[in-house]
């Protein structure tokens, strides 16, 4: 029964009155024994024929997040950590989307009914975000200090060029790993199936922000311990509506269920 209600059953709604995503460039080799079976690495090679993968780290300030048949919903603060990842059908359509490693929130709320209804792997933490003076900043401590995160953007200089040492040729190249992504991929690992959540937003129209990083711990543990990400680009977009239709399953070949 568990099983059941976390395939994304229902349709969700909010706006973002801001979201921030950091997009950090990794070594494929690092991230292809976290991506399951059915689902590729979406990576990019750059002008020295070097190929990257990619992690999102999205800040978002949602509002009025809800089940989209209610008129009413909670503002929360939520973080998520995504693989940048393929999926392609046996008709040869490719879906490109992002793989959910982690989340976190501040409310204790949303890690209930998240973790109930899907396999975002939601996990408490302090959070706060401040938005004026032309800046916007993120702080989290997380509860298991795998996650904390301290993030300053600098809206008043928008757009900004490319972070130093990014891989991505031009900003054109970098926008196409801005994300969110027009969909999100879960696994099951009894079924085996892939979860894929289709999202709908209004006037999606990102601009490239410089961003001063002033902790980032989950690149310390676990599989990245000991790689060398590179900030490849930082994104942000305010008051946008948001949703995710309810979620669809698929064989690991793209076959419909």
């Amino acid at each position: 029964m568990r099983e059941l209600l976390r395939r994304h059953p229902l349709p969700i709604r909010a706006r973002f009155a801001h979201s921030l995503v950091l997009t950090y460039a990794l070594p494929p080799e690092v991230l292809a024994p976290l991506v399951p079976p059915g689902l590729a690495l979406d990576t990019y090679t750059d002008r020295s024929g070097v190929e990257h993968g990619f992690v999102a780290v999205g800040l978002v300030d949602t509002r009025r997040l809800r089940p989209a048949f209610l008129p009413f919903g909670g503002d929360h603060l939520l973080t998520g950590y995504r693989i940048f990842t393929r999926f392609r059908t046996p008709g040869g359509r490719t879906m490109r989307g992002l793989r959910i490693l982690r989340s976190d929130t501040g409310s204790r709320l949303m890690v209930m009914g998240g973790n109930l209804l899907t396999r975002y792997h939601y996990r408490l933490a302090r959070m706060v975000s401040r938005a004026g003076d032309g800046a916007l900043e993120f702080e989290v401590v997380s509860a298991d200090g795998r996650a904390d995160l301290r993030v300053r953007a600098d809206l008043a200089g928008a757009p900004a060029p490319l972070p130093e040492g990014s891989p991505f040729a031009c900003a054109r190249d970098a926008r196409r790993f801005a994300g969110p992504l027009p969909y999100t991929f879960e696994h099951e690992p009894r079924t085996g199936a892939i979860v894929v959540v289709k999202a709908f937003r209004t006037r999606w129209e990102p601009e490239p922000v410089a961003v001063e990083v002033g902790g980032l711990t989950f690149f310390d543990h676990g599989p990245f311990a000991g790689s060398a990400p590179v900030l490849a680009n930082a994104f942000h977009v305010a008051d946008v509506e948001y949703g995710w239709h309810r979620g669809v399953r698929r064989t690991p070949d793209g076959g419909e269920l």
